[in-house]
């Protein structure tokens, strides 16, 4: 099963979005949206990079105690809402997902 950031619900983020973590945690904002096999390099450690990288990625602006932004893997996207903003939910906690190195 392909899982890669094409396939509907992740097909249905937009920037603006706010992003929840599966426990229903507010994690930030969709500020950047990259397809799978983008060329766009997500400023985090190697390896984590590459792996974003295959599987298409968001670029979440963090909020509360998240001191910098954060990624999460088109795979990890569970669900989204529409709405104004729209929510998209992720299927892994805040915790899990690979922050930005600035």
């Amino acid at each position: 099963m392909d899982t890669s950031f094409d396939p509907k619900p992740s097909a249905a983020v937009n920037i603006g979005m706010t992003v929840v973590d599966s426990s229903g945690r507010e994690v930030g904002t969709v500020t950047a949206i990259q397809p799978r096999g983008t060329d766009v390099r997500p400023d985090t450690a190697a390896g984590v990079a590459e792996d974003l990288m295959s599987v298409g990625y968001i670029r979440i602006d963090g909020s509360g105690s998240l001191s910098n932004d954060t990624y999460a893997g088109g795979d990890q996207v569970a669900d989204t809402a529409p709405g104004d903003p729209g929510v998209v939910t992720l299927g892994v906690s805040r915790d899990d997902l690979p922050r930005a190195a600035s």
